[in-house]
């Protein structure tokens, strides 16, 4: 059965905590996008955001920030039980290191628009690959196509490399993605403006 991690990105900030709470029992990470407003033109959580949810469900951190080095510390203080970084970021493989320092899962990610070979270096030091499947920076995009022959490349050559999917995952692609090799779904809009968010989340997991 497939991993779901609702991605707090899509949930209503002023109602976060409830928001965790209610999904937490039925998910196996909560998914907390951070933006520094360069790498992406958006400003999103921070660390005491992080902090907030700690306890509710393991925290699943993607740091879309251009120098992801020099935010581990504090994502790690703060509770973190994954930490991903973006292959097209400052220093990926420093970042992959000083995480698996802190003997927590880490990711490699990297943007439908980056050719998939990229990642591929690093590998050797990562525990997961994050495909994503909108261009990072906003909830609420169209899942790109390309991320399900992505997603099954990878789950065929590296087998035993978590494979994770971020962006515009639905109903409508679970099952397809699942099927091709992905063992964490992140879904944030789906799921948070769902008018059942839990039955979402239980079609997702069944897919």
């Amino acid at each position: 059965m497939v991993s779901i991690a609702p991605s707090m990105l899509g949930a209503d900030f002023g109602k976060m905590r409830d928001a965790a709470e209610l999904v937490a029992p039925h998910s196996s990470y909560l998914h907390m996008d951070v933006m520094d407003g360069h790498f992406v033109p958006n400003l999103t959580m921070g660390v005491d955001l992080v902090k907030a949810l700690n306890g509710i469900a393991p925290l699943d951190v993607h740091l879309m920030v251009t120098d992801p080095v020099h935010f581990i510390d504090d994502f790690y203080d703060a509770g973190a039980d994954i930490i991903s970084v973006h292959v097209e970021a400052n220093n990926p493989r420093e970042a992959l290191v000083k995480i698996n320092q802190k003997n927590i899962k880490s990711g490699i990610a990297f943007n439908p628009s980056t050719p998939k070979e990229k990642i591929i270096p690093y590998l050797d030091i990562a525990d997961m690959i994050l495909v994503m499947s909108v261009e990072p920076g906003y909830c609420g995009q169209s899942f790109h196509e390309n991320a399900i022959d992505r997603v099954k490349y990878f789950k065929t050559n590296f087998p035993s490399k978590i494979i994770e999917v971020d962006g515009g995952v639905s109903t409508q692609n679970s099952a397809i993605l699942s099927k091709n090799g992905a063992d964490i779904l992140v879904a944030g809009s789906a799921i948070f403006k769902s008018s059942d968010p839990l039955q979402t989340i239980a079609e997702m997991k069944k897919s």
